[in-house]
């Protein structure tokens, strides 16, 4: 399966528009805004889990990020409530479920392949840092080391902003705030 793979082509998802796709594990449903191969794939992903749900055990071989949008998200290491930011390096293991129900943003399969530091970040608590070359932006770092760059931005209503990215950059204007988690770094390609 493929969906917004070719890194080469800009592509933009209207997340609230994508439809709700269910996943191998009943109550577990989402919404699928880049894939490149099927269920172990890299991805960028909405995931809703229902009440009571859960997914088996499995490890992540290349990784996995995910933002908690609404609700609580659980596994054997914790609860983590919504605006919590996780980090789990390539060969992590965990048995997610969530007692209530949430809505995660999910990224699977970028990391660097030796990459081993796990991280959990509360953004509810992040200062956010007004950024001085883009006027109505603030950032709160989630991740950074040699490679990439994780942050969360805050985009004042109707802001017009520059994107640095590699294929030359573009402008998005903000119709109401908003959070975005940014990479500043493409995934490779290999």
């Amino acid at each position: 399966m493929r969906i917004n793979a070719d890194f080469e082509q800009r592509a933009a998802v209207h997340a609230a528009q994508a439809a709700w796709l269910p996943s191998p594990m009943a109550g577990v449903s989402r919404r699928m805004l880049h894939r490149e191969g099927e269920e172990k794939a890299r991805a960028t992903t909405i995931v809703r889990y229902e009440a009571g749900s859960h997914f088996k055990g499995h490890s992540h071989p290349g990784g996995e990020e995910f933002l908690v949008l609404e609700g609580t998200f659980q596994d054997e290491y914790g609860d983590y409530p919504a605006g919590t930011y996780v980090r789990n390096p390539p060969g992590s293991f965990h048995t997610p479920r969530s007692d209530e129900g949430c809505t995660l943003f999910v990224k699977l399969w970028q990391f660097d392949p030796h990459d081993r530091t796990p991280t959990q970040v509360n953004t509810e608590k992040l200062a956010r840092v007004p950024d001085a070359r883009r006027p109505g932006v603030a950032v709160s770092p989630l991740f950074r080391d040699r490679r990439e760059d994780v942050r969360m931005e805050v985009w004042a209503a109707h802001t017009l902003i520059h994107l640095d990215l590699p294929l030359g950059g573009s402008s998005s204007s903000s119709k109401e705030a908003s959070r975005r988690a940014r990479r500043s770094s493409r995934p490779s390609r290999g």
